[in-house]
């Protein structure tokens, strides 16, 4: 039974975006998509950004056309819902639903290969015997110039860490982690698994944080409206510089629910897609916390800016091999610095040390990370 019209808007991709241009709509009216299919491409700063919708519906009727720019929150679409059915149980792509009904391939069929197992134009191709890609999204126009491009990027990051600094009540900690445990035991993993199952310290970090902040809500949400909302999972967004220059921080999703294996898979993608400009509009508007390092940079320690509308940061310098006192002996062991940037208005000085702590104490212990 058909259920009310909905409304599509442009999303907030990110505390530093104001507007996107429109460069493609992968739907058309009469379209049938499921809640995570990929509606349209967007440019902004940070590049060409895939745009999902949250509910299931019938593309109803379109309300702008490419090369419009479009700012945060204006209509876009509407849809007409609908309630989901057993072929919408697995996400389709609009593009493979259409591919489908062209070619006469049943979609019960059909194994998906995408993102989350979602069927995508290359598998009903090969379901078909078609030697065929899947086509590729049109590139963007680019801007006048690639230094253009920075300079926007780097006046939105200015604009969201200016109204940050000037908004959030910031605090910070700062806590140096004996990571002699963790080290031997990603050594010890590494050294018993091949070359594309091997971990960095990147995840176990990941694991750690995500894993304290499900036990400490105060630090992983949003605060919104004079209101703050505690995150129902811990979506951790990382900062990943661009090779261009700027920097994005996209998010990666549920990282206290998924082992170490799979959050070493996702970072990798993520990091690549981020660089080539293939990020989806989720990943950027949906993170809870932010993970930040330099540690490649041979950075010792990072103090790192809230992205609003999160509340909390923690970054992280490099593993170095330091002066360590134990037991009142002087060891030599591989450390790090990791600091808490967090806001005043949700949690506090001690509440924040304790989180550090929680965050060490997994350190301590990797294998409860796996």
């Amino acid at each position: 039974m058909p259920n009310a019209h909905f409304e599509f808007s442009m999303p907030a991709l990110g505390a530093d975006m104001d507007e996107g241009e429109l460069v493609e709509w992968l739907v058309k009216p009469g379209d049938r998509v499921n809640k995570g299919d990929i509606l349209a491409v967007v440019e902004t700063t940070k590049g060409a950004i895939d745009i999902e919708v949250f509910q299931s519906g019938i593309i109803h009727e379109l309300l702008v056309q490419p090369g419009q720019t479009i700012p945060v929150g204006e209509l876009m679409a509407r849809l007409e819902g609908i309630e989901e059915d057993s072929v919408d149980r697995g996400r389709i792509s609009p593009l493979a639903r259409r591919r489908a009904g062209e070619l006469g391939i049943d979609l019960e069929q059909i194994k998906g290969t995408g993102p989350g197992s979602s069927i995508v134009v290359r598998d009903i191709d090969e379901a078909a015997g078609v030697a065929v890609d899947e086509p590729k999204i049109a590139a963007p126009v680019a801007p006048e110039s690639t230094a253009d491009a920075r300079a926007a990027m780097r006046r939105g990051i200015a604009a969201a860490m200016s109204r940050s600094k000037r908004e959030i009540p910031h605090y910070y900690l700062k806590h140096e982690v004996d990571l002699n445990e963790a080290v031997s035991w990603l050594e010890s993993w590494n050294s018993t698994h091949g070359v594309t199952e091997r971990l960095l310290p990147a995840v176990l970090l990941l694991k750690a944080v995500a894993l304290a902040a499900a036990q400490f809500p105060e630090f992983n949400g949003w605060y919104r409206d004079q209101h703050y909302q505690a995150a129902e999972s811990v979506n951790v967004s990382m900062a990943i510089s661009l090779r261009g220059g700027g920097l994005v921080a996209p998010c990666l999703f549920d990282v206290a629910n998924k082992d170490l294996g799979a959050l070493m898979l996702e970072f990798k993608d993520l990091v690549k897609r981020a660089r080539k400009g293939g990020l989806r509009g989720s990943e950027l508007g949906m993170g809870s916390i932010t993970l930040s390092s330099l540690g490649d940079r041979g950075v010792d320690v990072l103090t790192g800016i809230i992205y609003p509308p999160q509340v909390a940061l923690v970054g992280v310098g490099s593993i170095c091999e330091r002066p360590w006192v134990q037991d009142k002996e002087l060891l030599v062991r591989p450390t790090l610095c990791m600091t808490l940037s967090a806001d005043h208005r949700v949690s506090d000085g001690h509440t924040g040390a304790l989180f550090l702590r929680k965050i060490n104490e997994f350190l301590q212990n990797p294998e409860v990370l796996a």
